[in-house]
């Protein structure tokens, strides 16, 4: 029999702490661009008008690409991103006389490109800022005043703004097959009605595979990844920023953390499953021949890299109703099972699966196919690891000076989970297998503690007390 894992206190902090600079104002005839920026490793904080400075390009100058990722992910915590927007683009007209007749031809074909690389950038990377009129607005805008040097700048901007409609398309449509599949989720969190229950599929009918199994909860993990922007990390953590009493706090503003929010959902849905098809069979061999499945899927999705798939497993299996069914797990050989959750462990702040996840990072960044390629986290306590490290350190030090060096740490993680949920899913989708993940019915917790107890008797005064209110409140009995 397991020892019970799923609680809300299986969580630890990431411990990060970072050596923060206190920073005090660079010298303004400092090396770089930007005014009051360092160039390099070394830029560690910085007032918010110098790190916009530093943002924007000129004929000889261009960001570093690490750097314009960073500052778009998390200036919004300091400015609306149509506000930025704004910023630069008054920069840019100022810097680059773009409001000048006749222009610069010479100075504006060498700022061009860089200006429509920095858009670029933007707008593959954040399409979701690009919702607002007032953003693509302020795109064209710019590109006019530039247009003239150049008929391709027109070319390059209409290319921008169709791959924008493309992205917020496909967006739209994750959000819409996200909305449908949780509605019938719900829906479907049935309680326990009868024992044995009546005739129904359940998921050694549907798939008896367990490698099909693993790759088909994989494909619908990197499904589910694909649609989370890199802003929603930012804006499920986002307060108001006590120095600017002109923009409201994001609480107020409407939170695009949908994606984020419907993952964690898929998770939950996950583990309850699991336990469903455990707790569901009347017959105790055939309850350990579900357990045993699942300790192989579980093992395919640690073989895949899909540590979210594995930990819901491990999670469900770990639920208070299914670690109870001792006779039950009395017929399953554990062994493999007592591996993986050794790797899942959160002892030492998860340091086996922190571990065993460096070590798929490097497969994958090694890798020459898609299925090497794949590294899905345990998502939940990757949003606990933002979450302190929010929580851990100030957005602004005592100066008033953003705390960039927080923020490179933040983009070192978003960033990389960027990659991994950019892998494309090597595995052909099985409608059928598909299907029932996303419908099957699941008992709620009262569910699962009553069928439980229908399969294994209460085994004291407190548990008969429940089963018989159970009994009452759900089938009706006394």
């Amino acid at each position: 029999m397991p020892q019970t894992l799923c609680s809300s206190s299986m969580f630890t902090p990431s411990g990060f702490s970072p050596h923060l600079v206190p920073g005090e104002e660079p010298p303004q005839d400092g090396p770089g661009p930007g005014p009051g920026i360092p160039e390099g490793p070394q830029l560690t904080s910085a007032s918010l008008d110098a790190l916009i400075q530093h943002l924007v390009p000129t004929a000889d100058y261009y960001p570093e690409k690490a750097y314009v990722f960073t500052f778009l992910l998390s200036s919004r915590l300091f400015i609306p991103p149509h506000d930025l927007l704004s910023r630069v683009c008054q920069l840019c007209i100022k810097q680059q006389q773009l409001d000048q007749i006749p222009l610069d031809m010479a100075k504006v074909r060498k700022f061009g490109p860089k200006i429509l690389q920095l858009l670029t950038e933007w707008t593959e990377t954040f399409p979701s800022d690009f919702q607002e009129e007032e953003m693509v607005a302020h795109l064209k805008d710019i590109i006019h005043r530039i247009a003239p040097v150049d008929e391709a700048y027109w070319k390059t901007m209409n290319q921008i703004l169709q791959n924008v409609k493309q992205k917020l398309a496909t967006m739209s449509q994750g959000d819409d097959s996200i909305v449908k599949v949780n509605a019938s989720v719900s829906d479907k969190l049935v309680a326990f009605k009868t024992k044995p229950p009546p005739i129904q599929k359940d998921i050694l009918s549907i798939c008896n595979d367990p490698y099909a199994l693993a790759q088909q909860l994989t494909y619908v993990e990197l499904e589910r990844l694909s649609h989370i922007g890199p802003e929603e990390f930012v804006q499920a953590f986002a307060q108001k920023d006590p120095l600017d009493t002109s923009q409201p706090c994001f609480s107020e503003q409407k939170k695009k953390t949908s994606n984020l929010e419907a993952y964690v959902k898929w998770f939950n849905r996950l583990c309850y499953l699991v336990a469903t098809e455990i707790c569901m069979p009347a017959k105790k061999k055939q309850r350990a021949l579900v357990i045993e499945f699942f300790i192989d899927v579980a093992r395919e999705c640690f073989n895949i890299g899909n540590f979210n798939s594995l930990m819901a497993i491990i999670s469900g299996m770990n639920m208070s109703p299914v670690s109870r069914l001792k006779k039950t797990w009395g017929k399953v050989k554990t062994a493999k099972f007592f591996i993986l959750e050794h790797q899942m462990d959160p002892t030492g702040n998860f340091y086996n699966y922190r571990t065993a996840l460096k070590g798929a990072a490097h497969r994958s960044q090694t890798a020459h196919s898609n299925r090497e390629k794949i590294v899905i986290p345990f998502f939940s306590l990757l949003i606990k690891d933002i979450y302190f490290l929010n929580e851990g350190c100030a957005n602004r030090l005592p100066n008033g000076h953003v705390n960039f060096e927080k923020f490179v740490e933040l983009a070192r993680q978003v960033g990389e989970f960027m990659t991994w949920k950019q892998v494309e899913c090597p595995f052909e989708q099985d409608r059928h297998i598909l299907h029932y993940l996303h419908t099957a019915p699941i008992f709620n917790e009262d569910g699962l503690y009553l069928a439980s107890y229908e399969s294994e008797s209460p085994e004291n005064q407190v548990e008969k007390d429940r089963w018989k209110s159970l009994r009452s409140t759900i089938l009706g009995k006394t």
